[in-house]
């Protein structure tokens, strides 16, 4: 059994793009204004659009991101359905042969008791996992005593207007700690990487 901190990387390579460039001309067809179209216009273009909210011209950009986290979360995560997603398999993966991981809780210190109780219970559900598959079950019928505490990677695609509503709810502060400690990571390199498109986001974070 192995314990290990949750993590994300985009997938997309963004360096490689200029984001503010290609939504810049994808939306200035509505308005036949591509003859406006400068070496410095795309970034106040864009600025301009989200302000006025048009931010249907941002869906034109997807970015793709690879999520390293727990089962909990992933349940959270897929509840956005403007979105394509790949998920890591409980029926396909056998655990008695690749290791089990877990990912460690953020709510608790290691010397809390509540974490030594979390770690029994991981401890337990990966050995009755494993008798399960020792009587000839199968993973898909052994996968039903496994937590939501168990490591999952789940890759998502989905349109940059829909990363600024993910982002919105679930790096606020009402969101669910294990969540919200994935998500503020990731809205720190989209700032970084695209400020123009998620600078606000930052700001009322």
């Amino acid at each position: 059994m192995e314990i290990i901190k949750q993590s994300h990387s985009i997938l997309t390579d963004l360096s490689t793009f200029n984001v503010a460039q290609f939504i810049e001309n994808c939306g200035r067809t509505a308005y036949k204004s591509e003859d406006k179209i400068t070496e410095s216009s795309a970034i106040p273009f864009v600025r301009s659009i989200i302000s006025r909210g048009h931010e249907s011209v941002i869906e034109h950009f997807n970015i793709t991101v690879r999520f390293i986290t727990d089962r909990g979360v992933t349940h959270e995560l897929v509840r956005h359905r403007l979105a394509a997603y790949t998920q890591e398999s409980t029926r396909y993966c056998n655990y008695s042969k690749r290791g089990m991981q877990f990912i460690e809780p953020v709510f608790w210190n290691k010397n809390d008791p509540e974490y030594q109780i979390w770690l029994m219970a991981m401890e337990s559900c990966e050995k009755y996992y494993n008798i399960l598959l020792n009587n000839n079950r199968t993973p898909q019928e052994a996968r039903s005593v496994l937590p939501n505490s168990l490591k999952t990677e789940i890759v998502c695609t989905t349109n940059i207007r829909e990363w600024r509503h993910i982002l919105r709810l679930r790096t606020a502060k009402t969101a669910h700690p294990q969540m919200r400690s994935l998500m503020l990571p990731l809205l720190d390199e989209l700032v970084g990487k695209l400020p123009v498109i998620f600078n606000d986001i930052k700001e009322v974070k």
